[in-house]
């Protein structure tokens, strides 16, 4: 087929992918609130960046007295790129009903319909509030020509990087397919990077702070000056232009050459990922038996509600892609870690406690109490059909997070006597910790029941079933809130310093009403979603 004719089919194949994506938005109410939720956010972050964009506009003499206009550009380019290649790994390695699609098209407008989908996607969610920021910068340098000449040098990198992002995407995939050891690898790769990168984050944000460097020196490493030069050319007709430097003009042919390169590169990939098989050993079929394991030890085997949280527990210690969605608790126990790891003397310890009940409490209702109903519902064909009563079965989920978190909550703080905490303040902690942790057991079938999902989202090859960011993000704050005020309160009691007068009596009161209150009328709601669950 010619390349018209392939142009011309993966532009209706982009347009449908994009509007089908708009769609799935669109149609649930769901997603729009959490869209709501996103533009809130993100949008007032956009309303204070504006005024500083038009300041720089107006007070620039030159190119390079733009703040970060050098590392930024790197850093961007960089970032569209491997945002591409995890996008690909994510959600357009493949188009839906590919064989009646490859059966009717070539590969290389199928390549060309997802990569065009996914810039439009890109340009909706990213392009708009950087438009808003050039617009605004044009407006204060007072030349409006600004707006078209960045986008004519923007566009020859984003199909870069998009097309070249594809193509990496789609060779990992390959990989993956071929190497199932390796995609183990991958995957716990990716966990350990993303600890490292929350982590380090830290530690060079309390590093520029403390040792009064200029983060514009440290971020001067990304910067590449031929990148540099060839953004420059953006500022052509306006004030801060500047001679076109060769470099510039040699990076934009090879843009551009580069282009129809990458898309046959990223063609014959993924030709051989969607017209080849994944490789199959040749060895003898073996009966698929039991590996055991669904005993209930003597703790969990009292009662039905305790085999229940046993069998829980054994399904997500065999099948750990459940748990996907506690890496969010990264974000927020990085911060601490630096606080952790730099403290000393007698606060090492009380920190360490601190942070243990906090993990416990969290890990108590996160792990399996955030999607009971989307967890619950393929079972729940024969789960209905037993006489088990849906109070046993909701008991049960929540004793299989309470597993999880009552030892954390519970052994940390005592082990952190060894750091130097006195032992009533291990002791009190750790108190303190298993109250927490029923709390946020019961607040966590709640919330989760009033916003369950039941679709499963492929990542990285790999479907689950995982909570809603509506849900996981609110749960959060409330239970990291909750424990930090409550450890307060018992640290300022142990240390004589919470005096019996009015106000502190009303505020110990609500906090003790809010922590048993909340969670109770949280445990009621989900016994009652489960109780009125019907099948559509």
């Amino acid at each position: 087929m010619s390349l018209r004719r392939d142009a011309r089919h993966g532009l209706r194949i982009g347009r449908a992918e994009f509007v089908r994506s708009l769609r799935g938005y669109s149609g649930s109410t769901r997603r729009l609130a959490g869209l709501a939720v996103s533009l809130l956010f993100f949008g007032g972050q956009l309303l204070f960046s504006l005024p500083a964009a038009y300041v720089v506009g107006r007070t620039a003499r030159s190119a390079d007295a733009i703040p970060y206009l050098a590392p930024g550009a790197t850093l961007l380019f960089a970032g569209i790129f491997v945002l591409s290649t995890f996008r690909t790994l994510e959600r357009i390695g493949g188009v839906d009903a590919e064989e009646f699609v490859l059966m009717a098209v070539h590969p290389r407008a199928v390549v060309l319909g997802l990569v065009g989908a996914e810039l439009a996607r890109l340009a909706v969610w990213f392009g708009v509030p950087i438009l808003a920021l050039v617009v605004t910068f044009a407006l204060g340098l007072g030349s409006p020509s600004f707006v078209v000449t960045a986008g004519l040098v923007a566009v020859p990198l984003l199909c870069w990087a998009a097309v070249w992002g594809y193509a990496c995407g789609i060779a990992v995939l390959r990989a993956l397919r071929r190497l199932s050891l390796l995609r183990r690898v991958v995957k716990a790769a990716g966990v350990l990077l993303l600890v490292a990168l929350v982590a380090g984050s830290q530690f060079a944000g309390r590093y520029v702070a403390e040792e009064s460097v200029s983060l514009q020196e440290l971020l001067s490493v990304f910067a590449f000056p031929p990148l540099t030069d060839y953004v420059s050319l953006a500022f052509v007709g306006t004030p801060l232009a500047r001679p076109i430097s060769p470099s510039a003009a040699v990076l934009l042919a090879g843009v551009v050459a580069l282009v129809p390169v990458g898309l046959a590169v990223a063609t014959r990939q993924a030709s051989a990922l969607w017209f080849t098989d994944a490789p199959r050993r040749d060895e003898p079929r073996r009966p698929r038996t039991s590996a055991g394991g669904l005993d209930a030890p003597r703790p969990f085997a009292r009662t039905k509600a305790g085999r229940i949280a046993w069998g829980v527990l054994v399904r997500a210690a065999r099948n750990p892609r459940e748990l996907n969605h506690l890496l969010i608790a990264v974000f927020f126990v990085g911060p601490l870690g630096t606080t952790v790891v730099q403290a000393s003397g007698d606060g090492l310890g009380l920190l360490v406690a601190g942070v243990g009940v906090g993990v416990g409490a969290y890990l108590a209702g996160a792990t399996f109490g955030l999607n009971p109903l989307g967890d619950d519902r393929p079972q729940f064909p024969l789960l209905l059909l037993t006489g088990t009563p849906p109070r046993t079965l909701l008991r049960g989920r929540t004793l299989a997070g309470l597993a999880v978190g009552v030892p954390v909550a519970a052994v940390v703080p005592v082990a952190s006597v060894a750091l130097g905490t006195p032992p009533v303040y291990g002791l009190a902690f750790a108190a303190a910790g298993v109250g927490m942790c029923l709390a946020a057991a019961a607040f966590a079938v709640g919330l989760g029941a009033a916003y369950p999902l039941y679709e499963e989202r492929e990542f990285w090859g790999v479907e689950t079933v995982v909570p809603s960011m509506l849900v996981m993000m609110p749960y959060t704050f409330v239970v990291g809130g909750g424990s930090v005020v409550g450890l307060v309160v018992v640290w300022f009691a142990l240390a004589g310093q919470l005096s019996a007068t009015p106000l502190s009596v009303a505020g110990v009161g609500t906090y003790a009403a809010l922590l048993c209150g909340v969670p109770y009328v949280s445990y009621r709601y989900a016994l009652r979603r489960y109780r009125r669950y019907t099948f559509d």
